[in-house]
C-alpha cells in the first residue's frame, strides 16, 4: 500500500487538482456522460468552495471529498488512486465530530456502493431518478453513529 497523506483542507489553489481528479475519472468510466468540459468543472467546484467543507488527500491531490455543513450531504468523494486508503482517510475526515451523513452514489457504481457499505453506509429506500436528468440512477445512502 502506498502512503496515504492525512486529509486537509482545500483551498482555492487546489481546484485545478480536484478538477483533475474529477475529470479523468469521467474519462475512465465509460458509463458517466461528460455533461460539462474540464473548464467548467472547474469552475463549478470553485463556486462550490465558499459554501462546502472540501478535504484533499495526496501531493499532488489524489482525492478529495465535498460536504454541504447545512445538510450533512456527501456532494462528491472521488480518488484517482483506489482501494488504497484515500477514499476511508476522507471518509474518516468528513465522520468526524458528525453523528451523521448521507450522499448519493450511481446505480452502477457497485465498487463505491461495496466501500460505503465498509465504511457504515446503508442503502435507504430505492432507485432515485438521475440528476441532471442525463446522467445515471442513484442510491441514498445514509451513515449514522
Amino acid at each position: 500500500m502506498t502512503e496515504v497523506f492525512p486529509p486537509r483542507r482545500a483551498g482555492p489553489g487546489d481546484v485545478p487538482g480536484i478538477a483533475a481528479v474529477l475529470n479523468g475519472w469521467i474519462d475512465e468510466t465509460d458509463w458517466m456522460p461528460r455533461l460539462y468540459s474540464p473548464d467548467e468543472l472547474a469552475g463549478l467546484i470553485g463556486a462550490a468552495l465558499p459554501d462546502r467543507i472540501i478535504w484533499v488527500v495526496g501531493a499532488p491531490i489524489e482525492g478529495y471529498l465535498s460536504l454541504d455543513p447545512e445538510t450533512a450531504k456527501i456532494g462528491a468523494l472521488y480518488c484517482s488512486r483506489t482501494g488504497e486508503g484515500c477514499g476511508k482517510a476522507l471518509i474518516g475526515a468528513a465522520k468526524e465530530g458528525r453523528d451523521f451523513l448521507w450522499l448519493h452514489t450511481h446505480v452502477t457504481n457497485t465498487r463505491a456502493q461495496a466501500f460505503y457499505r465498509r465504511e457504515g453506509f446503508v442503502a435507504v429506500g430505492g432507485e432515485i431518478a438521475p440528476e441532471p436528468p442525463e446522467t445515471v440512477p442513484e442510491l441514498r445512502m445514509e451513515w449514522h453513529r
